[in-house]
C-alpha cells in the first residue's frame, strides 16, 4: 500500500476499514483534555471489552443466586465452564481444542510445562533461550535449572543480536541449535520479544531443535491475538500466552497453554498434579494414584477462576466476532506500516530516534519499539502529557503498538503529528 501524510487520507482508510466498528465495543480511556486519548499501550494492557462487565456481573448473580450449585446449574455450569474457552482458543494459536487449555497465570503455566518438558540428563541438559527476555522467562528458567541441581550460567544459553544489531537473524539461531546439538535439552523462547517486537521464525526453530532431539516451546505473551500462529502444524512441543494483551482479558487475567497432541496419551510424563487435571469420569471418587485428562487439560491444577473466565470468555467472542486472525493480521500490517511511514517521515538520524522493530511485516506484529538516543524520557513523558498512551522501557525505549481491534489509522495519524512536532517538523512532513 501506498501511504499519504494527511488526515484525509487516514479517515479515508477508516471508512474502508472493515473492522473499523469494532473500536465501539471497547472502552478507551479519556486523554488529559476530557476525550479519548490516543492508546498505543495494547501490547501490555488490551483495553476493556464494553461486554467485560456484564460477563462477571453474569457470573456474580450465578454465585449469589446458586452458590455451590452453580457448579452443576444454571445458564453456565461452573464444572465444565472452562471447556467452552478451548475451541476459540486453539483457533488464535493453531491448535486443537485437545491441544489447548486454559489455566492459571502465563509464568505459573511456564514453570508448569517446563517440569514435563525440561528433564535434562547428565549431558542433554542445555537450555536454549533469547537474551534479554521477559524477566519472568529469565527468572522461571534460573530456577527450573537449580531444581535439577545445576548452575544457570553452565545450562542457560543466550542468543544475543550481532555487534551493531538490535535483532536476531533466524540462520544464528540455527547455527547455535545445530552447535549444541546433543547436549541441548529444551529450547524456550518468546515468539515475540517483547522488547524489540521481533517475530521468531518459530516453524524453523521447531524443526531445528526437535532434529538435534530438544524439547522446543514458545512463551507466546506478545504473540497470542497479534499474528497468526499455527502451533499444531509446526509441531511445536508446548506453548503458554497471557490474555490480557492483544486478547484484552483484563489485568492479571487467566492464561493459557499447549501440549501437542503426540503427549496427549502419556500419562506418564512427568508433571506437577492436581486434582483438577484427574480423569473427569474418575475425579469425584477422590482415589489415589494420578490420572490425567487427555491433552492439554491433564496440566490443569485447580478448578477455574471462574469470574476471570467469563471476562475471558467475552472478549473471545469480541475477536470471533471480528474474523480471527487473518482478518486483525490484515489491518495490522496496515496501521504498522503507516506508523513506520509517518515516523520514517519525520527525517531524524539514528543517532536521535531509530526503529529496531524489523521492518519486513513477516517479521513483527502490531508494534514499533523506538530507541531513543537523545531525551527519549522526556519524549515518553510529553507523549503521555498530550494524551499518547504508549509504554517506556528502560534505557531508552518507547513502544508503540496499534492495535486492529481498536486503533483507528486517525489515531496513527494524530500520534504521527504529535511525533513530528516534537521533531520540530511538523511541516511539510504532516499536511
Amino acid at each position: 500500500m501506498t501511504f499519504e501524510p494527511t488526515l484525509d487520507f487516514a479517515r479515508q482508510l477508516d471508512a474502508q476499514d472493515p473492522l473499523h466498528e469494532f473500536r465501539q465495543q471497547f472502552h478507551i480511556p479519556p486523554g488529559p483534555d476530557g476525550q479519548e486519548s490516543l492508546y498505543f499501550c495494547g501490547n501490555s494492557l488490551g483495553l476493556q471489552p464494553r461486554s467485560a462487565r456484564a460477563a462477571a456481573e453474569q457470573q456474580f448473580n450465578n454465585w449469589q443466586n446458586l452458590a455451590v450449585e452453580g457448579h452443576f446449574r444454571g445458564d453456565s455450569p461452573w464444572m465444565s465452564f472452562h471447556e467452552s474457552l478451548a475451541a476459540p482458543s486453539a483457533r488464535i494459536v493453531g491448535a486443537k481444542p485437545l491441544e489447548v487449555v486454559v489455566m492459571n497465570n502465563l509464568t505459573t503455566n511456564l514453570h508448569l510445562l517446563l517440569i514435563s518438558f525440561y528433564q535434562p540428563t547428565a549431558t542433554r541438559y542445555k537450555v536454549l533461550m533469547e537474551g534479554g527476555a521477559f524477566p519472568s522467562d529469565q527468572y522461571a528458567l534460573e530456577t527450573q535449572v537449580k531444581l535439577h541441581g545445576r548452575q544457570p550460567d553452565d545450562a542457560i544459553v543466550e542468543l544475543t543480536p550481532r555487534p551493531g544489531e538490535h535483532t536476531l537473524r533466524t540462520e544464528d539461531i540455527l547455527a547455535k541449535i545445530e552447535e549444541l546439538g546433543d547436549s541441548l535439552a529444551t529450547i524456550i523462547m518468546g515468539g515475540i520479544n517483547y522488547y524489540t517486537g521481533q517475530v521468531y521464525d518459530m516453524a524453523a526453530i521447531t524443526r531445528a531443535g526437535q532434529a538435534v532431539g530438544a524439547k522446543v516451546g514458545f512463551d507466546l505473551a506478545h504473540a497470542a491475538g497479534n499474528i497468526p500462529l499455527h502451533l499444531h502444524d509446526w509441531n511445536v512441543d508446548f506453548a503458554c500466552w497471557c490474555t490480557y494483551k492483544y486478547l484484552n482479558s483484563g489485568p492479571g487475567g487467566v492464561a493459557g497453554a499447549f501440549v501437542h497432541e503426540r503427549y496427549a496419551d502419556q500419562p506418564e510424563l512427568l508433571r506437577l498434579a492436581g486434582w483438577w487435571g484427574y480423569d473427569e469420569t474418575q475425579r469425584f471418587k477422590m482415589r489415589k494414584g494420578f490420572r490425567p485428562m487427555r491433552g492439554a487439560a491433564g496440566w490443569q491444577l485447580s478448578n477455574s477462576a471462574i469470574l476471570t473466565m467469563a471476562v475471558h470468555q467475552a472478549a473471545l467472542a469480541v475477536h470471533e466476532a471480528a474474523g480471527g486472525m487473518e482478518a486483525l493480521r490484515r489491518k495490522s500490517e496496515q496501521l504498522t506500516g503507516y506508523l513506520e511511514f509517518l515516523i520514517t517521515r519525520l527525517g531524524l538520524s539514528k543517532s536521535q530516534l531509530e526503529i529496531i522493530t524489523p521492518s519486513d511485516p513477516a517479521q513483527r506484529g502490531c508494534q514499533l519499539s523506538l530507541l531513543v538516543h537523545q531525551n527519549g524520557r522526556d519524549l515518553f513523558d510529553h507523549l503521555m502529557a498530550v494524551g499518547v498512551i504508549g509504554d517506556w522501557r528502560e534505557p531508552n525505549v518507547i513502544r508503540l503498538a496499534p492495535v486492529p481491534l481498536y486503533n483507528t489509522f486517525e489515531d496513527v495519524y494524530r500520534v504521527g503529528e504529535v511525533l513530528a512536532e516534537w521533531a520540530g517538523r511538523q511541516q511539510p512532513i504532516l499536511a
